[in-house]
């Protein structure tokens, strides 16, 4: 972020001078349980430089060394919409309930096993796999009346006047074929996506205990604190758990 302000000068002119302040965004991975409320699992400071998305990661490694195991379904904002976090579930039997974000690149039409069709809506050919440079296997795609052998059949699409026709290279991880055959319409992604709404909890409980403005001075400082603002977060939650407890277990 930057503020802007103008600096009246000797000759009384005013000029406008930009001053750049950088700071620190901190993310957390958190659950909820209907009895006991929210907790935090993990958290991560960052430069505000940084993407959102770069807190996915730390995040989930975090999640997994705390809870023990992968959690089965996990949820974020657009925000987050990139292959390697729905790789984190698509392995098993779970969903990664995010919101995709096409960055103005509309995805084309596939068919239910992640098959791209052409513009004139024929299923492509497959030929081979390869390893793409944003660090994906990409499997290539080829037009059908060329490949594996011509049909004789023509199309008016300027590359197959070329005799090379249309090629698509999708991403074909399970993380990248979850990302855009999700069913965004489901029951269950609807239940699991609205699970998002304990972290947003989490930050007003955070908020409140003055995390947008620390008072110290470096980057590390703001790890520490922020840290403990968290764990404030979750004593207050396990403070909870036993008042509820306790509550259940005196006879009346």
């Amino acid at each position: 972020m930057h503020v802007s302000l103008r600096i009246p000068w000797a000759d009384g002119s005013k000029k406008e001078v930009k001053e750049y302040l950088w700071g620190y965004g901190s993310g957390v991975a958190a659950a909820t349980t209907p009895d006991y409320g929210d907790v935090v699992l993990a958290e991560y400071t960052h430069p505000f430089n940084e993407a959102d998305v770069s807190y996915y990661l730390p995040l989930h490694r975090q999640t997994v060394a705390t809870v023990g195991f992968f959690p089965l379904h996990t949820t974020a904002d657009a925000a987050y919409d990139a292959w390697y976090t729905y790789e984190t579930v698509a392995h098993g039997t779970g969903i990664a309930a995010i919101p995709l974000n096409t960055h103005g690149q509309e995805e084309g039409p596939r068919d239910p096993d992640g098959t791209p069709l052409c513009s004139k809506g024929l299923r492509m050919h497959p030929t081979y796999l390869f390893r793409h440079s944003n660090g994906f296997r990409a499997q290539r795609f080829r037009c059908p009346l060329l490949f594996p052998e011509r049909t004789g059949q023509t199309c008016d699409h300027e590359q197959f006047a070329k005799a090379k026709g249309c090629v698509k290279d999708p991403n074909w991880e399970k993380g990248g074929l979850m990302r855009v055959l999700l069913d965004r319409a489901s029951p269950l992604y609807h239940a699991v996506y609205t699970q998002r709404t304990c972290a947003e909890r989490i930050n007003s409980q955070a908020q409140a205990l003055g995390i947008e403005r620390p008072k110290v001075r470096n980057g590390r400082s703001v790890e520490h604190l922020n840290t403990l603002i968290y764990i404030v977060i979750n004593v207050r939650a396990l403070a909870k758990a036993k008042s509820i407890n306790t509550g259940l277990l005196q006879i009346k």
